[in-house]
């Protein structure tokens, strides 16, 4: 029976005695349960919608407000933001089908390729985080106690995918399930078979077919670059410099992992410290120049050098706002 206010007022007017006053009660209860039942339901329906619609928008709200100055309100910041599990990150699309990348980690461990982890026995530690990165070729056979053993994800320059390619059994083979975020220029990344090293890959693919290999887009090294002259104030390319690995690596790593622990990796003000420790660029080429001294001579040059010290005063910037924490060393100035 479909009843609305006004009919349940005039069964009150019409009926004065108490067995059709108690049957107008109980109508009029019915109707008011209805009513909240369908709000209820609408409220339902609406926030449904809503999640929807969030969980699965594809905008890059997830870096920190100064990279965009006062164009993002504070409610876009990575540490503000609701943490989405599964999110796909459209910006590195897979070899060959071009899907876009999908993981997602409660906790990165990020593994520096410094010489750092000399010595650290952060093995263990490294090991029990659910996701382990790592950059390049480092290797971990022979420095498990202090590097860990277990991979999940590698970040890799175009210029070091022919040293994975040199052992591609142990990198590629099917029980290593490890995904690989290979980034570069369009240059040497274009599918129309002149891009030299997406051919590497393409063929590495071909020949290990359970190997999850993806690779950036344009679009997504545009916005690198980008974040770079945000931050800094100049232009990559203007300026001579070539982003290194830690730097896809961590803008990777704040769209991808809910917490960040970073291990190696020095700040920008170590190398003019007293007492600083000599250690080996890669801690798997020993004898190598000194970290210091490669750092020093890449900030300095005119073109063509990576400027390792100006990133680091912005991942300075960025560990005050995002879940980020730096270990061996720590860096105690955050």
């Amino acid at each position: 029976m479909r009843l609305e206010s006004g009919r349940v007022e005039r069964c009150f007017r019409a009926h004065k005695n108490k067995r059709f006053t108690i049957v107008c009660v109980e109508i009029r209860m019915a109707w008011m349960w209805k009513r909240k039942s369908l709000i209820a339901t609408s409220l339902i329906v609406a926030v449904s919608i809503f999640v929807v619609v969030v969980n699965y928008s594809e905008k890059p709200y997830f870096l920190l407000q100064p990279v965009f100055g006062q164009t993002f309100s504070n409610r876009w910041m990575f540490s503000k933001q609701p943490y989405k599990a599964f999110k796909p990150h459209p910006g590195y699309v897979s070899v060959p089908k071009q899907e876009p990348l999908k993981l997602h980690c409660e906790l990165c461990s990020i593994v520096s390729s410094s010489g750092q982890m000399l010595g650290q026995a952060a093995g263990p530690k490294i090991d029990r985080s659910p996701c382990i990165w790592r950059m390049n070729n480092a290797p971990t056979r022979g420095f498990e106690n202090d590097v860990g053993r277990r991979t999940t994800l590698r970040v890799v320059s175009h210029t070091s995918v022919p040293l994975l390619l040199q052992k591609p059994q142990h990198f590629f083979g099917q029980g290593n399930d490890t995904v690989y975020v290979v980034w570069g220029p369009l240059r040497n990344m274009r599918k129309d078979g002149k891009g030299i090293v997406y051919n590497m890959l393409r063929q590495a693919v071909d020949n290990y077919p359970h190997a999850r290999i993806y690779i950036t887009t344009e679009d997504r090294m545009n916005y690198c670059d980008m974040v770079f002259k945000k931050e800094t104030g100049k232009d990559r390319i203007q300026s001579g410099s070539y982003l290194s690995t830690g730097w896809f690596t961590l803008i990777l790593a704040m769209d991808m992992c809910k917490e960040i622990h970073i291990y190696g990796m020095i700040n920008d003000t170590y190398c003019k410290t007293e007492g600083n420790k000599k250690v080996p660029y890669h801690y798997y080429e020993a004898g190598s120049r000194d970290e210091c001294e490669e750092y020093l001579l890449h900030e300095s040059a005119p073109y063509g050098g990576h400027r390792f010290i100006t990133e680091k005063s912005v991942f300075t910037k960025w560990a005050k706002t995002h879940a980020i924490k730096f270990f061996n060393p720590s860096w105690h100035k955050l």
